[in-house]
């Protein structure tokens, strides 16, 4: 069956190359001498006899939470309006899309561009898709959200912990003590900062961080 549909192509465009170019003699032959090149290299690498099967476009590997997604409930909260677009960006970074991750925090900015929440999102959005990097639009919305809300702890713990996975360990670590110099005692998110600063002591007294 695949034979005959080539061949009836074939004579159907050679004919109407030949009423409609009006071709002489040495042209044809030359057409016609194109069209058995062409079937002879169907015959040699065409296989009609084969099923069709499309192929499935390749799966995207589904990645872990971030870390800035793990514990931003605790230092954030998560049933707010930030809480909810954040919660749609985390959705993309898992697929490994970062820049929707990225522009889905934008768009809800345009809504609210004074929440500081988001603006810590937009900027641990920005790291990951930078692979770690502290980029100067990253950086830039770590000090908007600082900027709209100076007394939460939470604009520079998360531009810590953005240092902190860019290997800028003591840079993290000089933030995370000073936001420990004002924080009450009894605080919830204390012991969170606690634990990081403690891991960062161990990594350093085991020569893994310098």
């Amino acid at each position: 069956m695949g034979w005959l549909l080539i061949l009836a192509l074939a004579a159907l465009v050679f004919l109407a190359l030949w009423r409609l170019g009006r071709f002489d003699k040495g042209a044809l032959q030359f057409l016609g001498a194109a069209l058995l090149i062409a079937c002879a290299g169907y015959a040699w690498q065409g296989r009609p006899g084969l099923e069709g099967k499309p192929v499935p476009p390749p799966a995207r590997e589904k990645l872990p939470d971030t870390a800035f997604a793990e514990v931003r409930g605790d230092m954030l909260g998560e049933f707010d309006t930030a809480g909810r677009w954040l919660t749609i960006a985390d959705s993309y970074h898992r697929r490994g899309n970062t820049l929707d991750g990225a522009g889905v925090i934008n768009a809800a900015l345009r809504e609210h561009p004074n929440n500081a929440d988001l603006w810590v999102g937009l900027g641990n959005a920005l790291v990951i898709h930078a692979d770690g990097l502290m980029t100067p639009a990253a950086e830039l919305a770590f000090q908007r959200a600082a900027a709209i809300a100076p007394d939460h702890p939470g604009p520079k713990f998360f531009y810590g912990l953005a240092l902190a996975q860019g290997g800028k360990f003591d840079e993290a670590e000089a933030i995370w003590r000073d936001i420990l110099v004002t924080a009450p005692p009894g605080v919830s998110w204390r012991p969170m900062i606690e634990e990081r600063l403690m891991m960062l002591e161990q990594a350093k007294a085991m020569g893994m961080v310098r």
